[in-house]
């Protein structure tokens, strides 16, 4: 698709996501055409940087979970092009983001450096059809941002006509049905003058209702984006808490049951959503920062704002090198470079303000979202008086078991007070993530992730 039809797409898609809660159906000729299965541009860029899309397998011949994703990567013998810093940021302004050109400023020592880029997120053909599908069947509610029909998996908006689509997109991709961390780590960087971090290391587990293989429809799954089971195993003033909680795509009213170990008792938490600070974080983490951005869309209104060419965080193995030393990557002021890779790609710019009557402590926020797999790769998120506060990175990776792509672990920095966080993330784990395709196990079930499991499951 050239630039023409481009703008002239997204034009038609700005007007008509001005209709609140308008149930529009877009053309699903272009899918498979000149736009790839889930709606990205098929063509390369202009100047070649950004090559065609092709569905290829990312990884070679011998990979199985328990083996690094990296040393099996169809690319991972790419070099550097380039490195970006404070010195020449200057130069490449064009394809950074505000956030990104905050950090190279801000962030003693912090560097990008810039690598081939390589497509990687693929489609399976079911998820392709129910995406094609979609196109001309799947529903905005009334209210202009929840979910009321789609077949799934598949994207409900390949052609986005407003940012709450774009954004539904990015919550819907597909993961399987489910996601397991056996030992994921959360870090918080130390309060300027102190070197006391935050180490918190987790298990958790997302059942996704509606990713089975095969098509099928939001209502028969329930509406339910996802279950979820969370358990810290340290620090000591941490470990033994626990969470379940259940997150829907037409209600705002999440079901969230927290296990306090000193009192030995289960707590339904109505208020612990949106922008309540996450429980031993020393107030640097938002519950709806989690993995970018998690929660109902309810208190923003969403702009879909155009498409840039821009430098963002993608192919990012180091983010989940579990055989890793810890030392090595997560230090004083950023992810070390090492492991962190950026490559030029397309994104949707989605712009979030929060609604008229509405409260958040960040109200305005912008996210970018990846064309091929709509996952959000950067997001920034301002003040009340309106300066830019924190900026996210998501460390986008092949998932191999479901041939798609997907960010998991992320970083934010928060510029005033000098500090990030890094979450979801493997490093030094000694165990891999790991996406589930199959319903196999008491986790993929509903039944698990309710207030009296919780309490049956818990330390007493």
């Amino acid at each position: 698709m050239n630039n023409n039809n481009t703008l002239r797409l997204l034009a038609c898609g700005l007007w008509l996501g001005a209709q609140a809660g308008a149930a529009v159906a877009a053309d699903p000729a272009p899918l498979g055409a000149t736009l790839t299965p889930v709606g990205a541009e098929m063509a390369g860029s202009k100047d070649g940087r950004i090559p065609a899309w092709k569905n290829e397998a990312q990884a070679t011949e011998g990979w199985a979970w328990g083996k690094l994703r990296k040393d099996f990567w169809k690319y991972k013998d790419d070099k550097a092009l380039y490195t970006i810093n404070a010195a020449n940021a200057a130069q490449h302004a064009a394809q950074l983001t505000p956030g990104q050109l905050a950090l190279l400023k801000q962030n003693p020592g912090f560097q990008m450096d810039v690598y081939p880029t390589r497509r990687s997120c693929g489609v399976p053909d079911f998820v392709a059809d129910n995406t094609r599908k979609n196109a001309s069947i799947a529903k905005l509610g009334d209210d202009g941002w929840s979910l009321k029909a789609a077949v799934v998996p598949g994207y409900p908006f390949p052609i986005p006509a407003n940012g709450a689509q774009a954004m539904l997109n990015m919550k819907m991709r597909y993961h399987g049905v489910g996601v397991d961390y056996q030992n994921g780590n959360t870090f918080v960087s130390p309060r300027r003058g102190s070197e006391d971090w935050i180490q918190a290391g987790f298990e958790q587990t997302y059942f996704y209702p509606w990713g089975k293989k095969g098509a099928g429809t939001l209502a028969e799954a329930g509406n339910v984006e996802y279950y979820t089971y969370f358990s810290y195993k340290s620090p000591v003033a941490l470990a033994g808490q626990a969470l379940a909680a259940n997150i829907y795509l037409d209600s705002p009213n999440t079901e969230t049951f927290y296990y306090f170990p000193g009192q030995r008792r289960v707590r339904r938490l109505p208020a612990y959503a949106y922008d309540a600070p996450q429980i031993g974080f020393e107030n640097q983490y938002l519950l709806d920062e989690t993995i970018m951005f998690t929660g109902t869309l309810d208190r923003f209104d969403w702009k879909l704002a155009g498409k840039k060419e821009i430098l963002v965080p993608y192919n990012v193995f180091g983010a989940y090198d579990f055989k890793a030393r810890i030392k090595d990557v997560v230090q004083r002021n950023a992810l070390a470079s090492s492991h962190r890779r950026y490559e030029l790609h397309r994104v949707w710019v989605v712009e979030a303000t929060v609604k008229q009557g509405a409260r958040h402590v960040s109200p305005k926020r912008t996210y970018y979202l990846d064309e091929d797999g709509w996952n959000a790769v950067l997001a920034e998120d301002y003040d009340v008086q309106g300066a830019l506060w924190k900026v996210r990175e998501g460390y986008l990776v092949p998932a191999y078991e479901t041939g798609t792509c997907d960010v998991l672990a992320f970083a934010q920095y928060n510029l005033p007070e000098g500090r990030y966080i890094f979450d979801f993330n493997t490093v030094g784990a000694g165990a891999d993530v790991r996406w589930l395709t199959d319903t196999k196990g008491e986790r993929m079930k509903a039944s698990f992730f309710t207030s009296e499991n919780l309490r049956a499951i818990s330390d007493r």
